[in-house]
């Protein structure tokens, strides 16, 4: 015969119970998913996103990109020209990189020579560059999001962006509640 239980041990199991249950749907909520938010747009920080980005696509992880703020200048496409800005936006546009070609690095980028050194050295031991990365990417089907509002902020149009299956414009509520559903999320800054 068992001794009977006081209040405060039921009360304990009661707390114990709820917990487990709060955990159990935590865990069955998140998805094999990395939610990655890029607002750096330095070209050292974007290659580790999408190094990151095409290691977890290939083992078969659901990737989404949220670029915002800086990050957009890697976006740009450096063909194309966008009409209606005003000069605001166009000084943005003039003093922003225009493509991921034209990205610096956050360190040691010693006036342009820097980005040209990482570029060769990935070349030299078969690192793939940053626009095959992207070619990759959008045959891995990551998802990429463009932040409307970093976007609308620095005078950047829709029609100045690169070709990109799937491309998206959202706000960052879109990225919170995505990345809530994901079992990884990174920020880089």
């Amino acid at each position: 015969m068992q001794p009977e239980l006081t209040s405060e041990v039921k009360d304990l199991r009661s707390e114990i119970d709820t917990l487990k249950a709060k955990i159990e749907r935590l865990e069955g909520s998140r998805q094999d998913q990395l939610s990655i938010a890029l607002i750096a747009g330095d070209l050292d920080k974007i290659l580790a996103a999408m190094i990151i980005a095409l290691a977890a696509a290939a083992q078969d992880t659901k990737v989404k990109l949220f670029f915002s703020f800086w990050s957009l200048s890697a976006l740009r496409d450096r063909k194309k020209k966008a009409k209606g800005k005003d000069f605001i936006s166009k000084m943005f546009g003039i003093m922003l990189p225009k493509g991921k070609s034209k990205l610096k690095l956050s360190n040691m980028n010693m006036a342009g020579i820097g980005p040209l050194m990482i570029k060769g050295l990935m070349k030299k031991q078969g690192v793939m560059s940053l626009e095959k990365m992207f070619q990759e990417a959008a045959e891995l089907g990551i998802e990429i999001t463009i932040c409307e509002m970093s976007m609308n902020l620095m005078g950047f149009k829709k029609e100045e962006m690169i070709d990109y299956p799937g491309l998206r414009y959202a706000g960052a509520v879109t990225f919170i509640a995505e990345a809530n559903e994901s079992a990884t999320q990174l920020f880089i800054s």
